[in-house]
């Protein structure tokens, strides 16, 4: 979208470039005076589009990546270091300076998250208020894991006091669509069990967390956050050669995780926590409350343009119903408004991907060319930096959009007549992350939800789908997810249940008594945090 820097609101001009000259590692911001990439966002602020230059970041080699992974390294120290053997306070009092640290940053990172990615404003805010959110609930679930296990359990004659230790060395890698929140889902928890970590943000929405390196650096112990930039491949691959991660955490796709871990030299070693692509469907029964499918279906196939994994990306609508609802549904999507992402009521912006345009066109002229319409008024208008969402029907499975993941504003819709037809291309597809059904009738419902649950991991009953609430488990099966992330899960997920194992006797109990008496172990205690 065009528009002059003048007619940009002053509280979100770019007045300055963000030149990140330093990255975070061994607890040292190091100066960077190599090459650097630039990072440009698809909104233009002149009469004629170009891209608007925001900043660079420093373009780090395999010298620094290997840097930043012996400062994680020492600082797990073999499970010996500071961090991992640090009291629950000791470590929920560093997550809790940092987080005072971060809400300084709202501001700063609002704006950029709307530049970098093209988010809209309210929804820029809301995922900074998600992550800060975040990250209290998981201090509390920290303590109560802690209270949980401040005791000691007695079996066949044996004293057990059983907790959660760190993994080790992570390697966390977060995606450009929630380039905070979703990094954060992974790193906050990992931190916070005793693990140390190498980061390298996203692509895209780089910038946006230039504003706190100097709070990850006052926060925690040095080598226990290291922050690098650059390529992905130019990065990773060498840390992983060197068989020293002990976890991937990655949000993506599932080609580049496969990639990344083919590259550690014992993968039975390596832990993997991964959100992956998915595929997800809605299901509109003949039965179903038309305003309210059609209404979720649009927010679910085009809120933030259709890219999150998350969104509904092919819908099922029994052939009852499609003439009604396809025209109902082209309406709406035709009077969503596009728009800058600072602007009243926007809810499409522009694609934070210089290529993605050309790609749903590729999608499209690939469904038109195989008996696919564009049904909706304004499908397929292009601009530099947008492609108004498709709505394309009928979609039969020869075509990609049926297939690829499309993670854009493009929307196909299947007609079905048996509730096996949507069925068995579910238990077909390579993803397995979530459904939304639509529909009111209990005696089909009951069974479609009972196969359901065993095809994907969330069914929601007429909404859309979604990731939160984050207390609540988000995973997915085959290629859509490895491990669950939610605030309660995540903490399991970046550890392993440890404990100590004594026999009931005199001479043992005796010295268990004086390790509680004396508080000399960080380990065996059963004082808690209240």
């Amino acid at each position: 979208m065009k528009n002059t820097f003048k007619e940009v609101p002053n509280e979100y001009k770019i007045i300055s470039l963000v030149n990140q000259n330093t990255y975070l590692v061994g607890g040292e911001l190091k100066e960077w005076k190599g090459a650097t990439a630039e990072v440009y966002s698809t909104i233009s602020s002149t009469e004629n589009y170009q891209p608007t230059l925001l900043g660079t970041v420093p373009d780090l080699g395999e010298n620094e990546a290997l840097e930043a992974l012996s400062s994680a390294v020492k600082a797990y120290g073999k499970g010996q270091g500071l961090w991992p053997t640090m009291k629950v306070e000791g470590r929920i009092a560093a997550m809790e300076k940092f987080v005072v640290q971060m809400k300084t940053k709202r501001t700063e990172i609002v704006k950029l998250l709307m530049w970098e990615i093209g988010k809209a404003l309210a929804d820029s805010e809301k995922e900074f208020d998600r992550t800060i959110e975040y990250i209290y609930d998981t201090i509390e679930d920290y303590k109560q894991m802690d209270r949980d296990s401040a005791k000691f359990e007695k079996n066949s004659g044996v004293h057990a006091h059983i907790r959660r230790g760190p993994l080790g060395v992570v390697l966390c890698l977060g995606p450009y669509n929630y380039p905070l929140n979703e990094t954060f889902a992974l790193l906050i928890p990992a931190l916070i069990m005793g693990n140390t970590t190498v980061f390298k943000p996203a692509k895209h929405g780089v910038l946006l967390l230039s504003p706190l390196l100097e709070a990850f650096r006052n926060s925690f112990p040095e080598g226990v956050v290291n922050i690098i930039y650059g390529r992905g491949r130019t990065l990773a691959t060498p840390i992983m050669k060197t068989g020293k991660v002990d976890v991937l955490a990655l949000i993506g796709n599932s080609k580049s995780a496969n990639a990344i871990q083919a590259n550690h030299p014992q993968k039975n070693r390596l832990r993997l926590v991964l959100g992956l692509e998915a595929k997800n469907p809605a299901i509109v029964l003949e039965d179903a409350d038309l305003d309210l499918a059609i209404s979720e279906c649009v927010s679910g196939a085009t809120s933030f343009n259709g890219q999150r994994c998350t969104a509904l990306k092919v819908i099922y609508v029994h052939e009852n119903i499609v003439e009604e609802f396809n025209k109902r549904f082209s309406d709406k999507v035709d009077a969503l408004k596009f728009g800058n992402p600072w602007e009243q009521g926007v809810q499409l912006t522009p694609l934070p991907e210089p290529g993605k345009t050309a790609y749903i066109q590729e999608l499209i002229d690939d469904a038109t060319s195989k008996g696919a319409k564009i049904i909706n008024k304004k499908g397929g208008e292009t601009t530099e930096n947008y492609i108004f969402p498709a709505v394309l029907y009928p979609v039969s499975k020869d075509m990609r959009v049926y297939e690829e993941e499309q993670f854009g504003p493009v929307t196909p819709i299947l007609s079905f007549k048996n509730i096996e037809e949507p069925l068995d291309d579910m238990a077909e597809s390579n993803y397995g992350q979530q459904v939304s059904v639509f529909g009111s009738d209990v005696n089909t419902l009951s069974p479609l939800i009972d196969t359901l649950v065993n095809l994907v991991c969330r069914v929601n009953l007429n909404s859309s789908c979604q990731r939160g609430p984050d207390v609540y488990p988000f995973t997915g099966r085959k290629d859509s997810a490895v491990g669950t992330l939610s605030v309660h899960d995540a903490l399991r997920s970046f550890s392993i249940r440890t404990f100590l194992a004594s026999k009931d006797t005199d001479y043992n109990n005796a010295i268990l008594k004086e390790l509680l008496d004396k508080k000399s172990s960080n380990f065996i205690s059963t004082d808690y945090i209240l």
